[in-house]
Parts: C-alpha cells; sequence; structure tokens
C-alpha cells in the first residue's frame, strides 16, 4: 500500500500544501491560498495607520491556510487520511507573534487588538532597525564571540531586535506577552497541541548555538535591564533537532484538517533551508538560491566557518552532520512587482490586454530582446534594505545611467540585473572566506517561471544552473521532513535522495553576455561598497529627512 506525506509551506503572502508520494516524491496534488490581510504595512484591520518600516500578518490567515488547503489536496488527490503518515510545516523567518501561555495571540484579544505590537511581526519588519544597530554595537564592545557567527551583523529582521522594540514601545505588550514564538512553531503548536522551537528558526533567527546555547545572560542586561531574562521568560530552552517528531494531530486540529488524530508532525523548519531536500542536495559546497520576494542563499560545509555578511553559520542548521550557511537578498521579486505596479505607462497596460498576456509576460517579452550592456544602465538592489553581506536595512535601491531615451523594459531588466549582480557578491563572499561553492541551484517562482531572469544569473554568476523539479519547493522539503516523522525513512538523507527532484533542464552561461556582464558586476562592486560601507551614506541621510519631513 502507498503511502504519502504533506508539506505545508507558509510564503509572504500565500500559504500552500502539497501531497507527495514518499517513494518517489511525486506531487498527486497541490493547493494555494492567498492572506486576506496580505501583509499589512500601512494599517491595521481596526484602522490604526502604522509608521514606515513595518510589516504585520493576521494569525488567523495562517489558520485558514491550514482548514482550506489540506482538506483541498485530499479533496483533488483522492488519497485517504489513513494513507497520510506526516506532514512537515515551513514558514518565512523571522516572523513573530507576541502569545499568552496557551498559545493564544494577543492579537485575538480585545484588549490588545488595537495595539501594532500584538500583531504578527512579518521577517520583512524593518522597524526595529535602532535596537538592532545598538545590539551590534553593545556586542562588538563587549567582543561577544557569537557575533562572528552572524558576519559580525545582526539583522533587525531577527527575533531579540524586534522583541526588544516591542520592550521599547510598548512594555505592557511585552509584559502581557507569556512568549514569543516563530510562526512554524505557532503552526505546530496548532496541529500537534504541543510547544515546540526548532533549531533552524533558534539558530539564524534567535541567537541560540547547539554548544553554547544562546548568549548569555549578562549580555541581554547590558543591552537592556529588563532583558536580562528574556530567553527564560520569553523564549524558552528547549530546541528541538529538524527531522524529528514535534507531536501527533489534535482532535482539533483533525477537525480543522481532516487529517487523522495521531498522524505525526514534523518539528518546524524554514522556508529557504528546507528547499535544500527538495532539490536532492544532501552534502556541502552545494548552494541553493531561493528566488520569491527575497532571496536566500544557502550552502552547507563540513567546518564552523566564520565570514563576515552571513545571516548565519549553524550546527545541523539544514541539514544533521553539516553547518549550514546562509546568506540573502532582502529585495527581489518585490521590487519587479513594484515596478510592474508603479512605474509603467499606461499604454504598456493597454498593449499587454490586446495581446492577451500578463503584464509581467508582456513586459518580459520586450526585456529580452535586450542585449547586456544596452540600455546604459545599472541599479543597486536594495530597496528593501541590505541582508547579505552588509546587513543595513537602511540601504535603499538606486538606479543609474537614466536618459530621456530610457525605456520600461530596460529599467526592468537592469532591475534583475542587479539582483544577479547582488547573488554573485555573496557567492564571491563565500569563496573569500573558504566556503567553497561548486555547483549552483535554483528554486522558487522566479526560477520556474522566468527564463530570462535565470539565463541572467547563469551570465552573471558565469556558472550554469540547475532548477528545481518542483514548483512548490518549500512544501516539497517539508513534506520530506513529514515523511521521515512518519517513520517512511530511517533519515533525512535517505528521504532527501529519493524524494528530492531537479528538472533536466539547465542554464549554461552565455561567454559573450559573460564579458560583459563582468564589466557591469565591476561598477556594481563599486558602488556597493561606496554607498554601502560608509564612504557616503547619502542613502541613509535622504530615509532620515524623509521620517522627519513625516513626523512634522
Amino acid at each position: 500500500m502507498k503511502k504519502y506525506s504533506i508539506g505545508l509551506d507558509y510564503g509572504t503572502l500565500s500559504g500552500r500544501a502539497v501531497i507527495v508520494d514518499i517513494e518517489n516524491g511525486k506531487e498527486l496534488a497541490s493547493s494555494v491560498m492567498e492572506y486576506p490581510h496580505a501583509v499589512m504595512d500601512k494599517a491595521l484591520p481596526t484602522g490604526e495607520i502604522l509608521e514606515a518600516d513595518w510589516a504585520l500578518q493576521h494569525p488567523q490567515d495562517y489558520l485558514e491556510v491550514l482548514a482550506y488547503t489540506i482538506p483541498e489536496v485530499l479533496k483533488i488527490s483522492g488519497i485517504s487520511p489513513d494513507d497520510i503518515i506526516g506532514i512537515g510545516v515551513d514558514f518565512t523567518a523571522c516572523t513573530l507573534i507576541p502569545i499568552k501561555a496557551d498559545g493564544t495571540p494577543l492579537c485575538f484579544l480585545d484588549e490588545y487588538k488595537h495595539n501594532p505590537h500584538a500583531w504578527v511581526k512579518l521577517w520583512k519588519h524593518h522597524a526595529a532597525q535602532d535596537e538592532a544597530n545598538e545590539l551590534n554595537r553593545i556586542a562588538s564592545e563587549r567582543n561577544e564571540p557569537w557575533l562572528k557567527n552572524y558576519g559580525g551583523k545582526i539583522s533587525s529582521e531577527w527575533a531579540i531586535p524586534k522583541i526588544w522594540q516591542v520592550l521599547n514601545e510598548a512594555p505592557e505588550i511585552y509584559d502581557a506577552a507569556d512568549k514569543f514564538i516563530e510562526a512554524s512553531d505557532w503552526i505546530i503548536w496548532q496541529l500537534c497541541g504541543k510547544e515546540t522551537r526548532n533549531s533552524c528558526a533558534a539558530g539564524y533567527k534567535a541567537l541560540w548555538n547547539k554548544t553554547t546555547g544562546y548568549p548569555s545572560k549578562e549580555f541581554f542586561k547590558a543591552l537592556d535591564p529588563r532583558l536580562e531574562n528574556v530567553v527564560e521568560d520569553k523564549l524558552g530552552t528547549e530546541i528541538s533537532p529538524l527531522g524529528t517528531t514535534a507531536g501527533g494531530i489534535t482532535e482539533k486540529a483533525y477537525e480543522m484538517t481532516g487529517l487523522n488524530v495521531g498522524t505525526a508532525v514534523s518539528v518546524g523548519n524554514l522556508d529557504a533551508h528546507v528547499c535544500l531536500p527538495a532539490v536532492g542536495i544532501d552534502g556541502p559546497t552545494k548552494l541553493l538560491i531561493i528566488m520569491g520576494t527575497s532571496s536566500c542563499h544557502i550552502v552547507m560545509g563540513t567546518e564552523e566557518t566564520q565570514a563576515p555578511g552571513l545571516c548565519g553559520v549553524v550546527a545541523d542548521g539544514v541539514l544533521p552532520g553539516y553547518y549550514g550557511y546562509e546568506a540573502g537578498q532582502s529585495c527581489v521579486g518585490d521590487h519587479f512587482a513594484w515596478f510592474v505596479e508603479n512605474a509603467l505607462p499606461a499604454d504598456y497596460y493597454e498593449q499587454a490586454k490586446a495581446e492577451n498576456k500578463n503584464i509581467h509576460k508582456f513586459l518580459r517579452e520586450k526585456a529580452e530582446k535586450l542585449r547586456p550592456g544596452e540600455s546604459g544602465l545599472l541599479a543597486i538592489d536594495w530597496w528593501n534594505g541590505n541582508r547579505s553581506i552588509l546587513v543595513d536595512a537602511d540601504l535603499t535601491g538606486m538606479m543609474l545611467g537614466m536618459t530621456l531615451q530610457t525605456k520600461a523594459e530596460e529599467i526592468y531588466r537592469a532591475l534583475i540585473e542587479a539582483t544577479a549582480y547582488g547573488t554573485k557578491m555573496i557567492i564571491e563572499n563565500y569563496r573569500k572566506h573558504n566556503i567553497p561553492i561548486s555547483e549552483i541551484y535554483a528554486s522558487g517562482g522566479i526560477s520556474q517561471k522566468d527564463p530570462m531572469c535565470m539565463q541572467i544569473y547563469a551570465d552573471v554568476l558565469n556558472l550554469p544552473i540547475k532548477i528545481a523539479g518542483s514548483a512548490q519547493g518549500p512544501a516539497l522539503g517539508s513534506a520530506i521532513f513529514g515523511a521521515v516523522a512518519g517513520g517512511g525513512y530511517d533519515d533525512i538523507y535517505e528521504a532527501t535522495r529519493r524524494m528530492g527532484t531537479v528538472k533536466n533542464q539547465i542554464y549554461t552561461p552565455i561567454p559573450e553576455n559573460v564579458a560583459i556582464y563582468e564589466k557591469l558586476y565591476n561598477e556594481y562592486a563599486i558602488l556597493h561598497d561606496y554607498f554601502g560601507r560608509g564612504e557616503n551614506d547619502v542613502m541613509k541621510r535622504l530615509k532620515k529627512i524623509k521620517k522627519e519631513s513625516r513626523d512634522v
């Protein structure tokens, strides 16, 4: 009798489920649900206006994804819940929820729902940058040894700056929150009725280390005396390794999902990291680029190597027995979408409609007719800050070389090229610090839908790029962990080799394009250091003026 697992992936704008055959990873059905509240960056559902750099979400959306997508894949596939052996879940991170002791989010309670700090802080909530800056300063002055495992800088996207922001701006919410929990762990709690903290999120987003644990109480006290016991009081010290079982589906979760009570639930995971098993990566030197609204660049190694600008190096952070290295870009698909939604002439939409084409497809067809360098444009890809290697959310985007002859498709292509240059900067930083890269894989929506973008990446990186076999890479990766949790495999390595897939298609560098992009990248590198390393802080000054003007 065949057995199956379910993978559930929570992204920035939607959640999706897949049901797969554990024998070979074949997907039988998938279901996607967009979050009804999307990203709340302007106002709360209750009407309160949000300040700049806020990005919140509604946890009810996450529950609705459970209640819709899992029954949907069971229905579409015709698979009986009796044949589902396990479920795995991944989430964007750091996505942080303040909750009561029983797991109830504070924003569900009438007395707190009008306060922005009671809601979910999404990964791209950057309003805690002041806290991140102060944390980095204090950690550096104290020579905290763990800081080098995060490239020497902590991002405002991570857990401690977000928690500290709550304490600074809404101490009543901090006091009311019995815990702060990653959304990945909260969803696992809703499924199996048990609180767990996964090692991936704890390691990459909350400063936990497998060997040394969290930073010391003395460090947290140095940040703020009120934070001295933040780990014990608000986070918890019991960390669950990846690939282990969190528990089984409860009666309440059965009513939501239709899965049998007792069905195994894997410990939670992060969306980017879970993609490596989905493409069959089971060892070091193979870099996976997960390309969506933002991008992550993850590779495994056999040694713990510290390098500036990394998001983290974590033992067992991807697969047991290896060190997982993470870097990333905060703005990829996000700023392609921004350009299309805000900067296209009306006649482009009219032409696309006349040709019965999606606007992205119409624009891409125009852009792919351009030769590298033809537009004379060069962009900087910091439209949502820089995650790696500068780790600075106060940096902003830039477009250089525009004239009165510049066309929309030229700008669009330059934005894509900028993200490729940013990726090359990350890869060169890995190699410079003895973290070898031998192969490149790509996963995520852009890798599946945009051949022009992938060819640009191959040309800029001057390396072949293999493409994930699944359009739902994180969900497949979670299903692989679900299969292990349910006893379908003895370990994650065997499951990865059997269930991970890549397409036959490989994007190969075109030599004449490589030569041109090398010149453009050299110019990008100059601008990267000039604007990003303090020689000219005009981006930050402009951002400060913008904030002051809004506050008047």
